[in-house]
């Protein structure tokens, strides 16, 4: 793991929940959405919030 002061931890820990929720509303309304077009934004935006969670990880390693 990265020297991370308690400060640093707590923020990341922090950014890593807001990106969970993330993850999980856009994928929330993607399975609501009848548009397909819509939908499949809602699925690139989860991702990319996903390849965040993924990348802000990291730092726990």
């Amino acid at each position: 793991m990265a020297n991370l002061t308690t400060k640093e931890l707590s923020a990341l820990e922090d950014q890593i929940g807001y990106e969970q929720v993330l993850i999980k509303k856009y994928r929330a309304m993607a399975c609501l959405c009848t548009d397909e077009k819509i939908r499949a934004d809602f699925d690139s935006i989860a991702s990319r919030h996903q390849q965040h969670y993924n990348s802000l990880m990291t730092f726990l390693q």
